[in-house]
Formats: C-alpha cells, sequence, structure tokens
C-alpha cells in the first residue's frame, strides 16, 4: 500500500471519567488511546486513506499499548518511536453535566515532547501528496521545532499542508506565546480546521463564522473549515484555488453517546473529501458526516467510524443537505 498521507503529532492516554464532577470528585476513569493526531490517523485508514504517523511514545506500559493499537488499526509502524528515557503522556479528562470538558495533562518531559527535527526526511515527503500536523506539538520545545521544520519542508516539497490548533491552554506558557506560534505556522498551510472561537483567539476577525475564516487565509491557509459542533461547519476557499467558495452545512442528527473525537474524525473526513476531489460542498457534507458517525459510540478511537458508518450518517452528497 502507498501511504500517499503522513500524520504528525502525539499519541497519548486519555483517562475519561465514569461519571460527570471535578477531577478530584470522580472515583473512576477509564483507559483509552487518545492524541488528535492519533486518532486522524485512525480514522483516516479506517476510511481507507491509510497514512503514515510519526509519532513518538515512552518505551512503557502505555506507549506499548498505544503502539499495538495503532498497528491494529492499520497504522503503519515504520515511524512510531519508542522512547526509552521519557514516559508517555497523559491526559485526564473531567466533564460537567452539560458535558463541556476540562483536561489535566501529564505531559513535562514526556515522549511527545521529544520530536526530532529531519526524523522524516525529505526523501520520504517527496512520497507523499498530504501532509498534516496539530497545534499540541507545537506547544513545547523540540518538538515544536520539528513540526515547524516538517511542515515547512513539506509545503517546499509540494506536500498539500493540513493543520488543527486543537487549542489546550493548559500545554501553553502563554496566550501571546501560543498565538504568535501557531499563526507563524500557517504560512506552510493549506487546509486549515478550527473554530470560530481559536481563530479569534489566534487574533483573526470576522463578524460571521465565514468572514473570520476569510481573515485566517490571509495568514496562509487556502481553505478553511469551522466547525460549529451539533451545528455543522462551514467552510470558506480562496479564489484562484481547487477549493474556491463557500459551503455550509447544518450538520447530522445522530444518537449521540460520545462526543469525543469527533472534531478528529471531521479532519480525517475532509481530508478524504478533499483527496477524492469532491467540491467543497460535497467534502464539508461528508467530513460532518464522518464527525457525527464518531458520537454514535463511546471512545474517540473505538468510535472512529469506517464508511459503512458514515453511510448511514449521510454519503457526503449534495442531497444530504
Amino acid at each position: 500500500m502507498n501511504h500517499e498521507v503522513l500524520v504528525a503529532g502525539e499519541a497519548l492516554i486519555d483517562f475519561l471519567p465514569e461519571e460527570p464532577g471535578p477531577i478530584a470528585a470522580v472515583e473512576g476513569f477509564e483507559r483509552r488511546p487518545g492524541g488528535a493526531p492519533a486518532n486522524v490517523a485512525v480514522a483516516l485508514a479506517r476510511l481507507e486513506h491509510a497514512p503514515l504517523f510519526w509519532t513518538r511514545v515512552g518505551d512503557d506500559p502505555f506507549g506499548r499499548y498505544l503502539h499495538e493499537t495503532l498497528v491494529a488499526n492499520e497504522v503503519p509502524d515504520r515511524f512510531l518511536e519508542l522512547d526509552p528515557d521519557a514516559k508517555t503522556s497523559l491526559a485526564f479528562v473531567t466533564h460537567d453535566e452539560r458535558g463541556d470538558r476540562e483536561f489535566s495533562f501529564y505531559r513535562d518531559g514526556t515522549a511527545d515532547t521529544r520530536l526530532e527535527p529531519g526524523r522524516i526526511d525529505d526523501a520520504v515527503l517527496a512520497d507523499r501528496e498530504w501532509v498534516h500536523a496539530g497545534g499540541v506539538t507545537l506547544s513545547s520545545g523540540r518538538s515544536r521545532e520539528a513540526t515547524l521544520d516538517l511542515l515547512d519542508r513539506a509545503a517546499d516539497q509540494g506536500c498539500t499542508v493540513s493543520f488543527d490548533p486543537n487549542e489546550r491552554p493548559e500545554l501553553w506558557p502563554d496566550a501571546d506565546t501560543y498565538r504568535r506560534v501557531v499563526r507563524g505556522a500557517l504560512s506552510n498551510v493549506d487546509v486549515l480546521k478550527a473554530t470560530a472561537g481559536e481563530l479569534s483567539r489566534l487574533g483573526f476577525e470576522g463578524e460571521t463564522a465565514e468572514a473570520i475564516a476569510g481573515d485566517a487565509m490571509t495568514a496562509g491557509p487556502d481553505v478553511v473549515f469551522v466547525t460549529r459542533g451539533e451545528s455543522g461547519a462551514i467552510a470558506v476557499g480562496a479564489d484562484g484555488t481547487e477549493w474556491a467558495g463557500t459551503a455550509s452545512h447544518p450538520g447530522y442528527d445522530p444518537d449521540v453517546v460520545d462526543t469525543t473525537g469527533a472534531g478528529d474524525a471531521f479532519v480525517a473526513g475532509a481530508i478524504a473529501g478533499l483527496r477524492e476531489e469532491r467540491d467543497l460542498t460535497a467534502t464539508l457534507s461528508f467530513a460532518n458526516a464522518v464527525g457525527a458517525a464518531a458520537t454514535t459510540a463511546a471512545g474517540a478511537m473505538a468510535a472512529l467510524p469506517g464508511r459503512e458508518t458514515v453511510g448511514s450518517i449521510g454519503d457526503g452528497s449534495i442531497a444530504d443537505e
């Protein structure tokens, strides 16, 4: 199989609460594989766009569990690095009665903060059509350098580059650093997925989601997807590009079990749709269907859908809208 997509970023362990409430009050947590780029990689594999995945986990029980899980989900282990000198990142997730989530990260000096620049060489990138990364690895020193280096060289090699800021304020020293680093990365990005709130905190302005997406395109991206949770998403493509135009989708109405990972599933759906040369409207519909399908079972990675499940929600055609 020719893995034409490369995904880069963190794989970690999510500990999900057995009941709502603050972390000190929750009596039990369930271990689940996680990390937004890891979820995107598995989702792409289930959508028949199996990628290479560059990540670094500890050579510890958690890291070996993640390695085994990724391989079992048809993600090749070529760039799944086991670090003998660092632990695997952990994230404890809590939520209130409304489902709003908070994260407590154990990530000081862990393996995914130790990605090394140049590990993905130019020869590897020359054989890829698409590279995707997220914002978490930009939050820490060596991995920040490695991620920025990857995006820069991927752009030079002619790869389509997609990016999800995946804003986690807990991991950044301050809001100004987050804004400066992420905005700087966008100069090498072709496809951006974010929420309106994330774009606003990056300093982009607009009275509507379409307007703020248009402002974000001035930083580099040719197309911006703005997700709106259960209300669907919009997309804006720059004039003169293959994705020119605007599109909106109100979202689907699945029987929701767990929304964890829905945004990552949306990203995978958008990548798959654009790689399959769907137009912007059909891609947006398909990405919404993938994201919605991911909410119909518990757990981020476990719930990521294949095409049959996505088809039960919507096939991505204009008629779905």
